[in-house]
């Protein structure tokens, strides 16, 4: 039987770190890192230093499907226009939980930023670049690793682009009040 940190998923990870010559520390653990809350928590990380790896895509011209992976900080969303402008696709959209696991090689939770079974773009969000360390699956929903935001930009290959939702005033607001955006007082 396979150690956590032997299974295949976890090495193509490793793999693709090692070809552009860098080492990876992968951490398991025995409870789920499959949200970006549960790994904040796990790690004692700030939720903005998880990166989450978000699938989407493009129609081809054959009526195949391009994979788009998305990195973005833990609490961001993506803002579809934006991406839609960043990479020139109108019709792109959210990959479905198959199509992601189809077109990168990996189930969600555990989507990494590299490593892919086949060539995905990567669009990585600047606000990742606010921490010393940023922490990205590694092929599980219960791995890790982490590197600093240009070295994930780098091993990624991903091109920088503000891709994420812009956030009001008042939500930062609520926000730094202890408020969820919505909540009476908010």
């Amino acid at each position: 039987m396979l150690r956590p940190n032997d299974h295949p998923a976890i090495q193509r990870v490793r793999d693709a770190a090692t070809r552009k010559g860098v080492t990876l520390d992968v951490l398991t653990f025995d409870e789920s890192t499959h949200t970006a809350a549960e790994a904040a928590a796990t790690l004692n990380a700030e939720l903005g230093q998880i990166v989450k790896s978000l699938v989407f895509v493009a129609p081809r011209d054959d009526a195949t499907l391009e994979a788009i992976v998305c990195l973005v900080s833990g609490p961001d969303r993506v803002d579809l226009a934006r991406l839609a402008a960043v990479t020139g696709e109108q019709d792109i959209r959210r990959a479905t939980a198959r199509e992601a696991n189809e077109l990168t090689g990996f189930v969600i939770g555990g989507i990494p930023p590299i490593g892919h079974t086949r060539p995905v773009r990567v669009i990585m969000d600047p606000g990742l670049g606010r921490y010393p360390t940023v922490w990205a699956a590694a092929g599980l929903p219960t791995a890790v690793f982490g590197v600093p935001p240009a070295t994930l930009r780098t091993l990624a290959n991903a091109t920088v682009a503000p891709i994420c939702e812009e956030s009001r005033v008042a939500d930062q607001e609520a926000s730094a009040a202890g408020l969820a955006p919505g909540d009476p007082g908010a």
